[in-house]
């Protein structure tokens, strides 16, 4: 199983599958309540991988999610496009779109023995724009 992970904004910002290696989708809504909630939230949890330009190929994309997450709120651009493929036996099987991202949280991690670093990115979809979230699936690659 592999997955892909495109931000489009003022720039795109493109992961593959050599990056990424856990995503998660979750839908919350309030554990007090005895019926279905108007108070949805979804959130998009991607962790993964910062890997090292060798032999003059490009830098991965993973300083531009450090830079998307400094973007503060006031500004337009903090909200961006996010599609997630999750691909397994050359099909996509899922495809996560959140027209109105968020960065919650981000953080990297580096160590002295892995020789790369980690990152853990926390996304939020714009909560009135909820309706335009598409999950599809049974795509053929």
């Amino acid at each position: 199983m592999g997955f892909r992970m495109k931000v489009e904004g003022p720039e795109t910002i493109e992961l593959g599958i050599e990056n990424i290696l856990t995503v998660e989708f979750e839908t919350d809504t309030p554990n007090d309540s005895n019926a279905r909630s108007t108070d949805l939230g979804t959130s998009l949890i991607v962790k993964g991988k910062i890997l090292t330009a060798v032999d003059g190929e490009e830098a991965d994309s993973t300083i531009k999610l450090a830079q998307w997450s400094l973007v503060p709120g006031e500004r337009v651009d903090c909200y961006r496009k996010v599609t997630i493929d999750v691909i397994a036996a050359s099909q996509i099987v899922r495809q996560i779109n959140l027209p109105n991202a968020f960065v919650v949280d981000y953080t990297e991690e580096y160590g002295d023995t892995e020789g790369v670093g980690t990152f853990y990115l926390h996304m939020k979809q714009k909560k009135d724009k909820m309706v335009s979230i598409k999950l599809e699936g049974g795509f053929q690659e």
